[in-house]
């Protein structure tokens, strides 16, 4: 029969046990200049736009 060498420790068995490891979706908010989703606190990859104002030039 198998038997564990070392015991494993709470920690080490509550970490294994979790699902803090999962991958999320990452989170998306309407840009209000053109409403295309981007993500948060960054420049719109669509029109160049953050926070009203127009950052990187885009030819569209």
């Amino acid at each position: 029969m198998a038997v564990p060498k070392r015991r494993v420790s709470k920690a080490r068995r509550d970490k294994r046990r979790s699902n803090v490891w999962k991958m999320e979706a990452p989170a998306l908010v309407k840009c209000p200049n053109c409403g295309e989703y981007k993500r948060p606190h960054r420049i719109c990859q669509s029109c160049g736009f953050y926070k009203g104002k127009e950052i990187v030039k885009k030819d569209a």
